[in-house]
């Protein structure tokens, strides 16, 4: 499809970068050059996302790290196949909504150990690893050990969340809170440039590197994790670690004007990108490509709200209780929710029964075989639950406060049950176009709520729109969520920089719209690698790598 140039979108400051052998997209530029050099190295691309992630968990902690989850889509160059990695947690055997309701709380809190559900990042990092990684642990988290015992540099990003979420720990877990010793040990702000070490930090990933991933949950480790948490207020034991396991499974997918999507299926919410895109497709895009026209970005909007009612009436852990995909992605169901939406007036939605809110990293690596990872790992909110053990440096998700109290809620909370996630990576794939059958485009966002929408954004402006990845990635943002916990989803959340008349034209319509500042970070990082004429491992050895970082964040693409 020819691609064109978005007469809204300023392109000077947005790097795009082209190479041959492969290539790494994420949020911080130390984490793209730690998994360029795994590839260097010889690595498989699950070698090199597994490096970045564990350089992010040092380097960009409020959003990611070891005490996090994580979502994988992989494709295998040699099978010829795409693969699913669940490494989200679950709740402890003790935990449950009959439980924390009679300790007296209406909802899960958001911060502390009652926040908490049992970390499964690193098992999925140990599951893809074995897999599928040639280089040794040492090698792989190697650059996330050096940096986290001989430091680096504040920056604009990490200093702004340590203040935004120390008064928030504060408030929930008191002064005296592991938080204040790792993440503000001076009692002030960090200095720009001022050199952050996390010595406790880097000691565990050392003996991630020398027992092994599964160390995190087999060994002593897990034993004063458990400890920790216990004494903290959740309700686990070293049989919760010693127990979880991740999920190899199957993507899901539609298909967009030809384009081919997939996603991970639930507990992930890839199911509610599918599903708006469905909807999507049922309308007709602006003849002339221009997918910021106010018209098309209502129908958008709508087609969120419609999801979202979905994502919240059905999802969950299958585990646990029936998710109906197939009905949710069924392009009659699709075409059902379309004829719903008034093309003039913006609707009222029904109240989100889950929070909003987000705090995630997004990586994709392409290798010189063709091998490509999709990966999404998480805190969820800033620095998570706020927990955060001295002793080991690792800092806890606050997943668990997705969880229902509701026993009639689809996605209450239960022993041992994996709770809705928003985390979802993507993959797209333009079948019988000579390139291999690989993968077209590997893509994914951060961003809480707005990830379905910014990825359908994404995919729009590709297929919709006809544009490169720079101007699709770089393109003004928009996306739709509830005001606060428990509201209607009825805020938009705009970038200033659309054309004239497009953000009153939305109002005109009848919605709520709230100017961000340009390239807003709270609107998500999109990160993509597209392989050009098939990549690295096409048949006539004429393919290549473009790869370009959300200039919302502070990634910068790595290729050779």
């Amino acid at each position: 499809m020819p691609e064109r140039a978005s007469r809204a979108v300023p392109l000077g400051p947005v790097p795009l970068a082209r190479g041959r052998h492969g290539a790494v997209v994420a949020p911080h530029h130390l984490a793209t050059e730690a998994g360029l050099g795994i590839l260097r190295a010889g690595g498989h691309a699950v070698d090199a996302a597994i490096a970045a992630n564990a350089v992010l968990g040092v380097v960009e902690p409020n959003a990611c790290g070891i005490g996090g989850d994580a979502f994988w889509l992989i494709w295998d160059s040699d099978g010829q196949a795409q693969l699913a990695l669940n490494g989200s947690g679950r709740a402890p055997a003790g935990m449950s909504a009959e439980a924390v309701r009679s300790m007296g709380h209406a909802t899960l809190p958001l911060r502390g150990a009652l926040a908490v559900a049992i970390p499964g990042a690193v098992r999925s990092w140990a599951d893809a690893h074995r897999r599928f990684g040639r280089l040794p642990r040492e090698t792989v988290l190697a650059p996330a050990i050096e940096l986290a015992s001989h430091g680096f540099p504040a920056w604009d990003g990490f200093i702004d969340s340590v203040e935004r979420t120390a008064p928030l720990v504060e408030a929930a877990l008191g002064r005296d809170a592991g938080f204040f010793s790792i993440y503000r040990p001076a009692g002030r702000p960090w200095r720009p440039g001022e050199v952050i070490r996390l010595p406790a930090l880097a000691a565990t990933l050392g003996r991630l590197a020398d027992e092994g991933f599964d160390a995190f949950y087999d060994s002593d480790i897990a034993d004063r994790q458990s400890a920790t948490l216990r004494r903290l207020g959740l309700a686990c034991d070293v049989a919760d670690f010693r127990s979880h396991t991740s999920t190899w499974t199957d993507p899901i997918s539609t298909t967009y004007r030809g384009v081919r999507v997939t996603t991970h299926p639930p507990n992930s919410s890839g199911v509610v990108a599918l599903e708006l895109l469905n909807i999507l497709e049922g309308f007709e895009p602006p003849s002339d490509g221009t997918v910021a026209d106010p018209a098309w970005i209502h129908l958008g909007i709508e087609a969120a709200k419609l999801a979202m009612a979905d994502r919240d009436a059905f999802l969950t852990d299958p585990a646990a209780r029936d998710v109906p995909v197939e009905r949710l992605v069924d392009k009659d169901y699709a075409a059902e929710l379309a004829a719903r939406i008034d093309r003039r007036r913006a609707s009222s939605p029904p109240v989100a029964t889950n929070p909003p809110g987000g705090g995630t990293i997004y990586l994709a690596v392409v290798d010189g075989e063709g091998n490509a990872v999709s990966l999404i790992e998480s805190n969820y909110m800033g620095f998570g639950s706020g927990v955060v053990d001295p002793g080991t440096g690792i800092h806890y998700q606050n997943r668990g406060s997705y969880f229902s109290l509701d026993p009639d809620h689809p996605n209450v909370l239960e022993p041992g049950k994996r709770t809705l996630h928003t985390l979802m990576p993507g993959m797209l794939f333009r079948d019988g176009d000579g390139t291999g059958g690989g993968p077209w485009i590997v893509a994914g966002s951060m961003g809480g709520d707005a990830q379905p929408q910014i990825h359908a954004q994404l995919v729009s402006a590709l297929v919709d729109g006809g544009v490169d990845i720079r101007t699709a990635v770089s393109a003004p943002r928009w996306f739709v969520e509830p005001e606060r916990h428990f509201a209607p989803p009825t805020e938009v959340r705009a970038e200033p920089r659309f054309e004239p008349g497009v953000l009153e034209a939305l109002e005109a319509m009848g919605h709520r719209v709230t100017r961000t500042g340009p390239f807003d970070a709270r609107l998500g990082h999109e990160h993509a690698i597209q392989l050009v004429g098939g990549g690295p491992a096409a048949p006539d050895q004429e393919g290549s790598v473009a790869a370009v970082t959300d200039p919302r964040s502070a990634g910068l693409p790595a290729v050779w």
